[in-house]
């Protein structure tokens, strides 16, 4: 059937292909605002307690994010976009059942292989004994499909070092078809790189040799140290990257070797830069970057480095050491190009192809209750003082304004947490580091010490202080009316854990 404009009609579709047009003119650049807006991101992606020697990659739509847990967990987040992994949940994929040393986790690397059973993830990572820190060795775990959140099973220990000898911070590498396992061991005072031949994904066919032992001045700031291997391809070549100088120093930083030989296993073919390529930048407030990782952006047009770094000089190698990332850029010798490392908090073009995202919870302004996991007590002010210094526990839900908290943002993925009744935020006593510290109530002030993160796991949440990376902690599990809240590296447990409920 034909459709016909009655006369004096054209006249009348002209404006309102006009006024489409003016609209059209007038969202457009809204629209577009808001897709450009919603494609940055600010670091950190992770923050304590978990924010320590992270591997990040890209895999049908999402980012995971593994890193250190210091205690018998091990764990992935998930999110569509970098901007939300900071709020994403911790899953806790594997306990530490399996391995004989245990419970201390460090530096996991997932890497998907072809192996016996098809193609799985593997996540391999060091583990030792919870008194740090000289029971460390390497282990994996293989996952029941290609779903990088698992579930996984405890595959092996992987037997890299004569004599059951020391191996931390395991990858692996993919060169000319064959799987290589790279780890940090000792060859008398020098912690140094080794590679092993693998012959499946948890087993090598022959101890580790040694590539690399530290050298240069820069690689031997308070301790030789070269640590954290991980390959970077591109271009046809090869390069593996280190940590190199000891974690507890502002001086922690990036090396990297070339492989310029034929054989992957001979030091010889590997040939070392006598530079850093990543290091400290004090103008923009990050000390010890290191423990880093590579991934391609969705759309598998960028690289991307994820690394950790604290925010002052004197933090080391404890809790306060955050997750970033940033794209890095490529030299005339096709050898990659890390640049310096960015401020916490400044903003970032998403990587590319990423659809953006952010941190929707807590909700600032609306009012919660802290609930402890294992005692159901709620987070109080002792006696529902007002005055700095007012000390804090937990007591049994009351319903009144000295167990209701507000969160505000602070900036960098932190929040200062204000008591309703008081006004006063939560502090941690005189910046104290130490396992024990005490918690109170003080003015706002506007430091570290009054800022926290919230990291959900297990359906509930870690509060970690920016200070000094320690979480909330009921002492000693109690159950019971007026037990303290302080602070304690994260165990892993329930008594760190809390229910964040309006």
């Amino acid at each position: 059937m034909e459709l016909r404009l009655r006369r004096g009609s054209r006249p009348l579709f002209l404006l309102a292909a006009a006024v489409l047009l003016i609209v059209v003119a007038i969202v457009a650049p809204l629209s577009q605002s808001r897709a450009a807006a919603a494609t940055t991101f600010t670091n950190p992606v992770a923050a304590a307690p978990y924010g320590a020697d992270p591997w990040l990659g890209y895999y049908n739509g999402n980012y995971y994010l593994a890193a250190t847990t210091w205690n018998s967990q091990l764990v992935i987040k998930k999110a569509a976009s970098v901007a939300a992994l900071a709020g994403a949940a911790e899953t806790v994929v594997h306990t530490g059942t399996g391995s004989a040393n245990c419970c201390n986790m460090w530096a996991p690397s997932l890497h998907l292989l072809d192996g016996p059973n098809g193609k799985r993830w593997y996540y391999y990572y060091s583990a030792g004994p919870a008194a740090c820190c000289d029971g460390q060795r390497s282990y994996v775990l293989e996952s029941s499909g290609t779903d990088p959140m698992g579930p996984y099973h405890y595959a092996a220990q992987l037997a890299v070092q004569a004599g059951n000898g020391w191996a931390i911070d395991g990858s692996v590498a993919t060169i000319n078809g064959a799987n290589y396992y790279l780890y940090s061991s000792w060859v008398g005072n020098l912690q140094s790189l080794f590679i092993a031949p693998m012959s499946n994904p948890w087993t090598v066919s022959a101890y580790g040799t040694k590539l690399s032992s530290p050298s240069y001045s820069w690689e031997m700031s308070g301790g030789n140290t070269q640590e954290a291997p991980y390959v970077l391809q591109h271009g046809g070549k090869t390069f593996l990257t280190y940590s190199a100088s000891s974690c507890n120093t502002p001086d922690y930083k990036l090396g990297m070797l070339t492989l310029t030989g034929g054989n992957p296993l001979s030091a010889s073919s590997w040939t070392k830069k006598s530079t850093p390529i990543f290091q400290r930048a004090d103008g923009n407030g990050v000390y010890g970057p290191g423990g880093q990782g590579f991934f391609s952006s969705p759309d598998g047009t960028e690289t991307w480095v994820v690394y950790h770094a604290n925010e002052t000089a004197g933090q080391g190698c404890g809790g306060t050491r955050t997750t970033r990332i940033q794209k890095i850029g490529w030299n005339a010798d096709g050898s990659p190009n890390l640049g310096a490392p960015a401020a916490l908090g400044s903003t970032q073009t998403a990587p590319s192809g990423d659809p953006g995202g952010s941190v929707t919870f807590p909700v600032a302004g609306t009012k919660y209750r802290l609930i402890n996991q294992n005692s159901g007590a709620a987070l109080d002010a002792v006696n529902c003082g007002t005055a700095n210094g007012t000390a804090i526990d937990q007591w049994a839900p009351l319903g009144n304004a000295c167990q209701q908290w507000t969160f505000a943002r602070a900036g960098s993925g932190y929040w200062t947490i204000t008591n309703v009744n008081s006004g006063t935020v939560l502090d941690s006593v005189n910046c104290g580091t130490a396992d024990g510290t005490a918690v109170n109530l003080w003015a706002a002030l506007g430091n570290a010490c009054q800022q926290w993160s919230i990291t959900p796991v297990n359906g509930r949440h870690l509060i970690a202080n920016r200070g000094n990376g320690k979480v909330l902690d009921v002492a000693n599990c109690a159950t019971a009316n007026g037990a303290a809240v302080r602070q304690w590296a994260a165990l892993g447990n329930t008594c760190q854990e809390w229910r964040i409920t309006p």
